[in-house]
């Protein structure tokens, strides 16, 4: 390969790795990245290509504030390689309306400006309908979705940094259960988006243990210049499956015997609770009996509380019992008060 085309090809992966604002990438590790993809240049090479090629045609950004210095692309700059096609965007435009509804704003928004170079392509298409794209396209979340929690922007730059780069970082993290302020040094692992909150999995300061941080209640976030320890035999798939997040009761699966509704027999017909799920139409009526061996989780047994009257749980004799309480309190409650002294 010849030396311009050389330099071109290092040019065009040195603009893929530099972030757009507020996030930033250090020299050394551009120099590292580059390395990896086979383009070895010495420290002064590459602060020339930025500083004085790229500068001068990019809007580079540099953050001298501390060494090494952090390089960034303007937060409005727009470039694409490839450009964008059409059923790319189609798929932006669906995906913006599902993402927009279970991450914070914050989250979505470092997508923003592919979401908009999709929806200014289909726009730009109105003799062949596809400007009506983004107006005839919804995504609706299954139950009732919960405003996402707000972060800070510069908090999820810094966390997500740290993740990926391996680093621990020091935080102010705001206790839900002693509502007080308490510093911690942090050692990411790993990030889960449940529902409408976002958790950093990580260990604190010399403990092992894996811990759960909601993000949003990372006050403050800068990287630390301890060093980062690893969680040795840490996998989130295992760490989600034993249990952290859907709060499991027992590690055994149990077998779930319930009598089912219609539109409820209908409903897993199609998206059947588990891959051993069967259900029975029962004898003289419209109702089916269903058996499927399912997690022994409370997010299963919330999921057919939901249920109310359309589902009839017969085993575990546990589960039973506990939906047949729950639901003598809930009736218990309300005879107990009028609407007048509710509201009152």
């Amino acid at each position: 390969m010849s030396d311009t085309r050389d330099t071109l090809f290092r040019y065009l992966a040195l603009l893929q790795l530099i972030p757009r604002y507020p996030g930033r990438i250090a020299t050394p590790v551009l120099k590292e990245k580059l390395a990896e993809r086979g383009f070895h240049i010495d420290t002064r090479s590459l602060q020339r290509d930025l500083s004085q090629k790229l500068s001068s045609y990019f809007p580079l950004g540099c953050d001298d504030s501390e060494k090494p210095y952090r390089w960034y692309f303007d937060r409005d700059f727009q470039c694409h390689l490839p450009a964008l096609d059409v059923p790319s965007a189609l798929t932006l435009v669906l995906a913006e309306e599902y993402l927009k509804g279970l991450l914070p704003p914050v989250v979505v928004g470092q997508l923003s400006p592919h979401f908009t170079d999709a929806r200014r392509l289909l726009d730009e298409m109105s003799s062949n309908g596809l400007s009506q794209w983004a107006r005839k396209v919804r995504a609706i979340p299954n139950g009732k979705a919960l405003i996402p929690a707000a972060l800070n922007e510069m908090t999820w730059q810094i966390v997500s940094q740290a993740l990926l780069e391996q680093k621990p970082v020091d935080v102010m993290y705001l206790s839900r259960t002693s509502k007080t302020e308490k510093h911690f040094t942090l050692h990411p692992q790993g990030l889960v988006s449940r529902h409408s909150v976002t958790y950093l999995l990580a260990t604190v300061d010399d403990y092992d243990d894996i811990r759960q941080f909601a993000m949003h209640r990372i006050e403050t976030a800068i990287l630390s210049e301890a060093t980062w320890r690893p969680s040795h035999g840490f996998d989130l798939d295992n760490y989600i499956a034993g249990g952290a997040f859907g709060y499991l009761q027992g590690k055994v699966p149990v077998t779930l015997v319930a009598r089912v509704a219609p539109q409820v027999a209908w409903l897993l017909s199609e998206t059947p609770l588990s891959e051993t799920q069967q259900l029975t139409p029962l004898p003289n009526s419209n109702w089916q009996q269903l058996e499927a061996e399912v997690p022994d989780d409370q997010q299963t047994l919330w999921w057919l509380m939901a249920m109310g009257a359309n589902v009839t749980v017969l085993a575990p004799t546990a589960w039973r019992e506990t939906l047949k309480t729950n639901a003598a309190q809930a009736l218990a409650h309300y005879q107990r008060t009028s609407v007048s002294e509710e509201i009152s």
